[in-house]
């Protein structure tokens, strides 16, 4: 091996002496910044070749390599100065936070769809002054502050913006930083809202394949299709919500709702004249798209995983992609359970935060595909090491995303990275004025026939914020639009969880 290195580094001599030349032409260039004159001072000593990696950090050797890029210094030397955020109305109010340097370069990301912003600010006290280089050594510090779903939306959007950031000061996309790409472009699913009638739920479709060109769907198999059915569930009217509904969401101030108790805990029960029911609307469906489409399934109710079961195997025939959080995934027996009697393949992960809580149902197969949301699961890395580890399982891994562009973005780049990946929910086809919330930093499209382009080029992940559209949809509750907040830049606890 030292043999190997000492041939390619007498190969690399020339173009040393070349860069070291071209270095010194910056340094002596009057237009030349300070700061950014000392470290090429220091960098020329040794040219950027594999002789001089003993004499030089990580961050200062690929600073040199990246040297053409517009900064103030080196990576080394960024701070994080700031943390702001603008809270938009995609799906009841999601923010995006931005973290600033001093270096004047600022990293983007978001806090999980409908989750308080609050749970990112918390975070600031605990990261001014860090290099946000160091994104795993952040993300350990933070993480004890993230739990399931949306109370992990905090460190996951501050692990998103530290990647935007890395990348844009080595001059490289995040998911070079991830180890590199499997794919130049990611497969999308269409997320596809239920209809009032077959007629709507054809336009919807229509849009989504052959307007848009997506090659797969998502639907919901909702028992509220059964509202004002009657004989299709068992003890449905004692779980309706206010509205007389069978929702699979309910009143955030009422915790003995349908919506929020667990699925073994409610008694409800599907009929067979229910079954019939929602056999049919899925047999629509299919027949409306075809078999060449794959179809997702999600939101059927809140019941137990007997009648999930009973409901599984009755739609088994239509060869469907998956069912999807049929019981809560803490459940992971009962997830077994129901990949053990059923066809179709099952998946859960939305919820699930961090890698640490996945093993259980990787590591007892209890479900097919693994489905983080990457807002929820960790933010970039952490879900790719979800992916990766699942995959030595035999397990595939789906995206599950209903944000801004930020998180999409986000998404995207994890996703090129992680090799079992099989496709990454887009939540807001239906919002003409979705993707121009961000402008592409390379000027490709974002979205193309239902696949998702990967830059080859554009640092971090690839996006600037189009502010003026951004201001048009912000969320009434609160239009501040990233105003400074010192109130939040004090730290006033000792967070270390042992003794």
């Amino acid at each position: 091996m030292k043999n190997v290195l000492k041939e390619i580094i007498s190969k690399n001599k020339k173009e040393e002496a070349d860069y070291k030349d071209s270095l010194q032409k910056e340094i002596m260039n009057p237009k030349t910044a300070d700061a950014r004159r000392n470290f090429l001072k220091k960098t020329a000593l040794g040219g950027i070749g594999l002789s001089s990696f003993m004499g030089y950090s990580f961050e200062d050797t690929v600073a040199a390599t990246t040297s053409k890029v517009a900064r103030a210094s080196a990576p080394s030397d960024l701070k994080i100065t700031d943390m702001r955020y603008a809270l938009t109305k995609v799906m009841g109010g999601t923010a995006i936070i931005r973290i600033d340097t001093n270096q004047g370069i600022y990293g983007l990301g978001e806090v999980r769809d409908a989750a308080d912003v609050r749970y990112a600010l918390m975070l600031k006290s605990r990261i001014l002054g860090q290099n946000p280089c160091n994104v795993e050594m952040i993300f350990k510090s933070i993480k004890q502050f993230g739990g399931p779903a949306r109370q992990a939306g905090g460190v996951c959007a501050v692990e998103m913006a530290l990647w935007d950031l890395c990348g844009k000061a080595y001059n490289v996309p995040a998911w070079q930083l991830l180890g590199g790409r499997y794919r130049d472009k990611v497969r999308l699913y269409a997320d596809t809202p239920e209809a009032s009638s077959p007629e709507e739920q054809q336009k919807l479709i229509d849009f989504r394949v052959k307007e848009q060109g997506y090659t797969w769907l998502k639907m919901d198999v909702s028992i509220g299709e059964l509202k004002g059915i009657p004989g299709t569930v068992v003890n449905g009217k004692f779980w309706e919500n206010s509205q007389q509904n069978l929702a699979q969401w309910g009143d955030r101030k009422n915790y003995m709702s349908y919506g929020n108790t667990m699925h073994p805990f409610t008694q409800i029960q599907i009929t067979e004249k229910g079954l019939e029911h929602l056999q049919k609307v899925v047999e629509d469906v299919r027949n409306m798209v075809g078999y060449e489409i794959p179809i997702s399934t999600d939101h059927y109710g809140h019941f137990d995983l007997n009648n999930g079961i009973r409901l599984a195997r009755a739609l088994d025939k239509y060869r469907l992609a998956w069912f999807e959080d049929m019981v809560p995934w803490q459940y992971t027996e009962q997830w077994k359970t129901i990949s053990d009697a059923i066809e179709t393949p099952t998946t859960t992960g939305e919820d699930i935060h961090f890698l640490e809580n996945f093993k259980p149902l990787i590591h007892n197969r209890s479900v097919d595909i693994v489905h983080p949301d990457l807002a929820s699961s960790g933010g970039l890395l952490e879900t790719k090491r979800i992916g990766d580890y699942a995959e030595e399982f035999g397990i595939a891994m789906a995206m599950h995303q209903a944000g801004t562009p930020v998180s999409f973005m986000a998404n995207v780049h994890c996703a090129a990275a992680t090799q079992n990946f099989l496709s990454l929910e887009h939540h807001s086809v239906d919002l003409p004025w979705w993707e121009d919330l961000v402008t592409m930093v390379d000027g490709g499209k974002m979205i193309d026939k239902g696949f998702a382009p990967v830059s080859l080029t554009a640092p971090g992940l690839g996006i600037e914020l189009n502010e003026e559209v951004i201001k048009k949809h912000l969320d009434p509750r609160d239009t501040s639009f990233f105003r400074p907040t010192p109130e939040w830049n004090e730290l006033r606890s000792h967070d270390r969880t042992y003794s």
